[in-house]
């Protein structure tokens, strides 16, 4: 497949410093070093295949808005390659080619003029923006007259209606209010049908499950995964609580390919399953019928007040469902080093007829505030849930219907 993005061996990094008076020292004084560098990407290499939506994600810190910044032509690299086949759009860096003293249609002529559109594209192109923005009479007052939600409403619209081959896309699916961002969703929808390149960054892992074709990972600037978005997704998690695996090691551990464990191991669920009223082991079952999830917990050290937890996600990773102990005001107590305890959860799974694949956990918030995972099983019992009526969405609604006739 054709790549639009060619990145090769890309590195930037920045000075920092401790104090302004060591900038200054060194500014007057350049053979003296009073700076430290951070490198923000190191020999990152990266290719984007046309159509693709690629999801991006990395803790703060990581690389990812320096990276789109290099691909934008905002931030300029210290060394590498990047080769760009096509038109960019950006919602990284909204409003930037506007000026403050022109009026909101004024800026939309030199918006499309940054952006390389011509004057006929830009007149085609006016009243879509113009009634995707919705900012009435405002538009033609001056920008700098605008509320923030108003500008962001209009730098919004210019962005996403320029045709762009590439669209780069930065925690802003969330402007405006609920009607604009609903807006907001279906051109980004739109996009994807079009076999538009988008890079998707956010913190919000469904977002990247229901967006995304593939993710990457970056760390401290150097890119650790490629590859499918679930694999993408349950690495990642593990980096958000600072529990990385050895890929070889975490297979013989699992002695499975579906089970994902992890956890510093200060306490084990050595045991599950999910029982029917009969206290039958079950792997099917109807959505309106109450089942028990049990787990046994073995704790290898002190532990005060863990959080048992238990999710249910479908098979592309999406977490459809979930609770713990902590959200359901439940105190759990203390244990000591070798004691065991059970665990239920009685539960209706009102889902749609399909396959889904449970998840539970045992965790705490440390006294830094911080969560800190004993144990993790990802994906532990595949299940398959059936219903006796059918359902529109993801959930049996349980609606109850009156129809009085006079």
């Amino acid at each position: 497949m054709e790549n639009i993005i060619e990145i090769e061996n890309l590195t930037k990094s920045y000075k920092m410093y401790n104090s302004k008076q060591a900038r200054l020292l060194e500014a007057i004084f350049p053979k003296i070093n009073k700076h430290t560098e951070f490198k923000a990407l190191n020999n990152l290499n990266l290719n984007v295949s046309k159509g693709e939506v690629l999801g991006i994600l990395g803790k703060n810190g990581a690389g990812k808005s320096t990276l789109l910044k290099i691909i934008t032509g905002v931030v300029v690299p210290n060394s590498g390659n990047i080769k760009i086949n096509g038109r960019i759009s950006s919602l990284l860096e909204l409003g930037t080619a506007f000026n403050s003293e022109l009026t909101g249609e004024e800026n939309i002529y030199q918006h499309g003029q940054v952006m390389g559109m011509t004057k006929e594209e830009i007149e085609n192109k006016k009243q879509e923006i113009i009634d995707f923005a919705d900012i009435g009479d405002h538009l033609y007052q001056p920008v700098k007259t605008y509320s923030s939600g108003m500008f962001a409403r209009l730098a919004f619209a210019c962005a996403i209606n320029v045709e762009p081959d590439i669209l780069i896309v930065d925690e802003v699916l969330s402007v405006g209010d609920m009607a604009f961002q609903l807006k907001c969703f279906k051109k980004f929808e739109e996009f994807k049908k079009k076999g538009k390149t988008i890079l998707f960054v956010t913190h919000n892992i469904s977002d990247i499950i229901r967006n995304c074709t593939r993710t990457i990972i970056l760390k401290e600037g150097e890119k650790v995964f490629d590859g499918s978005v679930k694999d993408g997704v349950e690495l990642y998690k593990k980096i958000i609580v600072g529990i990385e695996e050895n890929k070889e090691e975490e297979k013989e551990k699992n002695n499975e390919d579906k089970l994902i464990t992890y956890g510093n191991g200060k306490a084990e669920i050595i045991d599950y399953k999910i029982l029917n009223n009969k206290n039958e082991i079950v792997k099917i079952f109807e959505n309106d019928e109450e089942v028990t999830i049990k787990l046994k917990i073995k704790f290898n050290e002190d532990v005060k007040e863990p959080i048992f937890a238990v999710s249910v996600k479908d098979f592309r990773g999406l977490e459809l469902l979930g609770t713990n102990t902590m959200l359901e005001n439940k105190e759990t107590g203390n244990y000591k080093k070798g004691e065991e305890v059970i665990v239920e959860f009685k539960q209706v799974f009102p889902l749609t007829p399909d396959k889904y694949a449970f998840s539970f956990g045992c965790t705490r918030i440390n006294e830094e505030g911080e969560l800190e995972v004993f144990d993790r099983k990802y994906d532990a019992i595949l299940v398959e849930i059936m219903s006796k009526k059918q359902i529109v969405g993801i959930v049996d609604m349980k609606t109850q219907i009156q129809i009085n006739r006079k």
